[in-house]
């Protein structure tokens, strides 16, 4: 991987132009966003034992990155293990709304949609 220019062909997650503009906003109506990257990682936890989180974050590096409609998206090594191949979208939907992960890696996922088994 290419350190300085990510491509999506080094992502671990998409993200959907949706979730971009989505994450873009959040970026520029927050100045403690301000130079920070979006994060998807899994961490022990949920109903269904792993569960998926997202945060404005620093580049460390040994992250995995990648750049989706002008937002880079960091992926740890740990995480990388079980997101391969996932989707981040956003739905504006009044009910059920939010950003949903679609993972291939999951065999089976809660009713909340946060949580997973692998």
């Amino acid at each position: 991987m290419n350190s300085t220019t990510p491509t999506a062909n080094d992502a671990v997650v998409t993200l959907t132009d949706r979730a971009a503009e989505q994450i873009r906003g959040m970026q520029s109506s927050d100045p403690a966003n301000a130079g920070k990257h979006l994060r998807v990682y899994i961490e022990a936890g949920g109903c269904s034992g792993l569960q998926y989180g997202m945060v404005f974050d620093e580049r460390r590096a040994d992250d995995t990155v990648g750049e989706f409609h002008g937002v880079l998206v960091l992926t740890d090594p740990f995480s990388a293990d079980y997101m391969r191949g996932a989707v981040v979208d956003f739905s504006d939907a009044l009910t059920g709304g939010g950003f949903k992960i679609s993972n291939p890696n999951a065999k089976q996922s809660c009713g909340c949609g946060k949580s997973f088994e692998a």
